[in-house]
C-alpha cells in the first residue's frame, strides 16, 4: 500500500466512524436519556440521563466536527505531499505522535468512568447513584469502543508516516 493509500484509508475510517458511529451513537444516548426521564423520572431517571446527555453532546460535537473537517484535512495533506513529502511528514508525523501518545490517557479515562460507575451502582443505595452508575458504565464502554477503532487505525498510518520520514531523512522521534 502506498503512503497516499494508507493516508486515505486512515482518514476514510475516521470519517466513517465519526459520521456513522459516533454521531448516531450520540442520538441514541439522547433517546435513552429521554426514555429514562419519561419512564422513570425522579432521581434514578435524572441520574441516568445526566451522563448520557453530557457524553451525547460531546460525542455529537466530535462526530460532526471530525466528519466535516476530514475532507479538507485529506486535501491539505495530499497537496502538501505533492509539493514536498518531506515538509508534509515533518508536520504530520509529530501530530500523529501526539495522537498516539494520548491513547493511554483516553483509555484510563474510560476505565475510570466504568470503575466509578460500578462503585456508584453497587456501593451506594441512592436512586441517583443507581442511575448515574450504569450511565457512566455505558459511556466508558462506548469510549473504549470508539477509541479502540481509532487507535487501531492510527498505528498503521503512523507507521506509514515513519517509513516516509526515514525515506526523506526526517527524524522519527516520537517524543
Amino acid at each position: 500500500m502506498t503512503f497516499l493509500e494508507q493516508m486515505q484509508d486512515y482518514f476514510r475510517g475516521e470519517r466513517i466512524e465519526a459520521l456513522f458511529f459516533i454521531a448516531p451513537a450520540a442520538l441514541i444516548l439522547f433517546i435513552l436519556a429521554g426514555t429514562a426521564l419519561k419512564s422513570e423520572g425522579g432521581a434514578f431517571g435524572i441520574g441516568l440521563a445526566v451522563p448520557l446527555v453530557l457524553f451525547g453532546l460531546v460525542a455529537l460535537g466530535t462526530g460532526v466536527a471530525v466528519g466535516l473537517r476530514t475532507p479538507s484535512q485529506v486535501a491539505a495533506i495530499e497537496s502538501e505531499f505533492a509539493a514536498s513529502p518531506k515538509a508534509m511528514v515533518e508536520k504530520e508525523l509529530p501530530r500523529m505522535h501526539k495522537v498516539n501518545a494520548n491513547w493511554p490517557m483516553y483509555l484510563g479515562t474510560w476505565a475510570a468512568l466504568v470503575i466509578i460507575g460500578v462503585a456508584l451502582r453497587f456501593g451506594l443505595k441512592a436512586d441517583w447513584a443507581h442511575g448515574v452508575g450504569p450511565g457512566l458504565i455505558l459511556v466508558g464502554a462506548m469510549g473504549f469502543l470508539i477509541d479502540g477503532f481509532a487507535e487501531r487505525r492510527s498505528r498503521p498510518y503512523t507507521a506509514a508516516l515513519e517509513a516516509l520520514a526515514t525515506q526523506h531523512g526526517v527524524p522519527v522521534d516520537a517524543r
